[in-house]
């Protein structure tokens, strides 16, 4: 991990989902987002440890797509944020791991390889956080809205602190046993 910063929740996020037209106890199949790794994997966590399902896990296709019709997803991003109307029953996934965990969720991280040079990191921290000191100005580029902008401030979590990085290890403990 080379930076200060992440793509987190704390509690809901909002758009990353399992989204279902049936209970979680009676889940046969999940069609799993083919864009999030983390979100998958997040699922199957939560699935054996909290949910307590053993569900058929497919991986969308275009033979298996994920639509209004499919009776269980994990869907993320925007189109999370579309479908999840369409379905009775809509579970957060960070809000999952937040009850599973009691930590916060971290989706993303910027990571390296190999060592980078101190002052490079300082620079892309201090991007970053130009960057985040900015958001107010979306609203200013016209397909941006202000609900947009909420969900960037007040719903995205950045900030890579001791608590992101313990739900980090325990997150990458928990994937190593799939």
């Amino acid at each position: 991990i080379i930076s200060d910063y992440c793509i987190a929740a704390e509690g809901k996020v909002e758009s990353v989902l399992l989204v279902s037209h049936v209970p979680l106890e009676e889940i046969k199949t999940i069609v799993l987002d083919n864009q999030s790794r983390t979100s998958v994997m997040l699922s199957r966590i939560l699935a054996e440890e909290l949910w307590k399902i053993n569900p058929e896990w497919i991986t969308e296709t275009a033979e298996h797509p994920i639509s209004e019709s499919t009776p269980s997803a994990v869907v993320i991003g925007d189109r999370a944020l579309a479908v999840k109307s369409k379905f009775q029953y809509v579970y957060d996934l960070a809000e999952e791991w937040d009850e599973l965990t009691m930590l916060p969720f971290v989706f993303a991280c910027w990571v390296s390889n190999k060592k980078l040079p101190q002052n490079f990191i300082e620079e892309f921290n201090a991007a970053l956080a130009s960057g985040l000191n900015q958001i107010d100005k979306l609203t200013e580029v016209e397909y941006l809205s202000n609900a947009d902008t909420h969900y960037l401030k007040n719903v995205i979590k950045y900030n890579l602190d001791s608590a992101k990085r313990e739900a980090i290890d325990l997150f990458l403990e928990k994937a190593g046993k799939f």
